[in-house]
């Protein structure tokens, strides 16, 4: 179990960065209680989830102080004041459209195959941002910016799928030559910009992707 990285600290509100692999919150059975959670609550007593990512997935990962600071940074994630930004790696060569393209394609449940979700026109709206940052043809693959306009569970990854371009490495979603062509999802929250919700001024955290 080792110390986490801390990009921020203050009385308020903490911005971590969670390594692929691990948990946000423990999961059922002893074996799942090492998380990103628990590790920040031994350094830091009052640390408090707002959001989560996928366990295969690395990047930004913010966290409250204080009862306060959660309920005012789940209410900035719920009316869509926080900007989100993730790289990927994708099977494929996408095209250079110079701006921003939008997948809109509702999501739900896949209940006989849970935890998976699938497009679904009964489902929750969803929508996600993606541009080409660049191609990489010597993998037949683009690494892409990915940005969710909605939050919902696997969304980036079936919305990725749902074109024709999964992400390498996902282990979830992809076949066994997408699951042989990375060690780990090359999926990472990059980016994290925000108010303070103390004292309103603007925040931006960035990372990098460890795999590009």
């Amino acid at each position: 179990m080792t110390d986490l990285q801390a990009l921020h600290v203050d009385p308020h509100l903490l911005v971590l960065e969670k390594p692929a692999g691990l948990l946000c919150v423990p999961g059922r059975g002893e074996d799942k209680q090492d998380c990103l959670s628990a590790r920040a609550q031994r350094q830091w007593p009052d640390a408090l989830v707002v959001h989560r990512l996928d366990m295969a997935t690395s990047g930004l990962v913010l966290m409250a102080r204080s009862p306060q600071m959660q309920r005012a940074l789940g209410d900035a994630f719920a009316t869509r004041r926080v900007h989100k930004r993730y790289d990927a790696i994708v099977d494929g060569l996408l095209p250079d459209h110079g701006e921003w393209s939008l997948i809109d394609a509702p999501l739900a449940a896949d209940w006989p195959r849970r935890p998976l979700q699938k497009v679904d026109a009964a489902g929750k709206p969803s929508q996600t941002l993606w541009r080409l940052a660049r191609a990489l043809p010597e993998r037949h693959a683009s690494h892409l910016w990915l940005e969710p306009l909605t939050g919902r569970s696997h969304q980036l990854r079936v919305h990725l799928l749902s074109i024709g371009h999964p992400i390498l490495g996902d282990a979830l979603y992809g076949n066994d030559d997408i699951r042989a062509r990375a060690p780990r999802l090359l999926l990472h929250a990059s980016r994290l910009g925000f108010e303070h919700p103390a004292d309103g001024r603007p925040m931006c955290f960035e990372s990098a992707p460890p795999f590009c």
